[in-house]
């Protein structure tokens, strides 16, 4: 039995250019709607919120939408507001971004800051550095 992979998983290599378009014009969308504060929820309004990527299904009938609020403050929350305002989201999207049919949409937080700060912290680990000072003294 296969494993089902998501849309995510692909990455952007298996995603066609008409979905990386579709995408980067949702976020667009997205981004300009977040930062002009066209969104009236408190959650929302009390925080500043990066989209970093938006992945499209082959079918272009879903938009998953990965956010960060600055900080990462208070994501969960974010998430669960942003996803009490998808009905207005998504007519703004059908209204900004010229599709046939307005895709489904839904928030994710972003996990990928967490992942490059953890890689970060074990970089400077000094474990890491003793073994690249050893690396460095055996080629001396």
């Amino acid at each position: 039995m296969r494993k089902k992979k998501s849309h995510r998983d692909a990455g952007p290599a298996g995603a066609s250019q008409r979905q990386l378009r579709v995408g980067e014009l949702i976020r667009h969308a997205i981004a300009e709607m977040l930062a002009r504060g066209d969104v009236h929820d408190p959650m929302i309004e009390g925080h500043a919120i990066t989209v970093p990527e938006v992945a499209v299904t082959a079918d272009l009938r879903l938009a998953t939408i990965y956010v960060m609020p600055l900080g990462g403050k208070d994501a969960p929350q974010v998430v669960e507001a942003l996803e009490r305002n998808k009905k207005f989201l998504r007519a703004e999207i059908a209204h900004r971004v010229n599709l046939k049919f307005a895709p489904d949409i839904r928030f994710r937080v972003d996990e990928r800051f967490d992942e490059a700060e953890r890689i970060d912290r074990l970089l400077h680990s000094p474990a890491v550095a003793r073994d690249l000072d050893d690396d460095a003294d055996e080629h001396e």
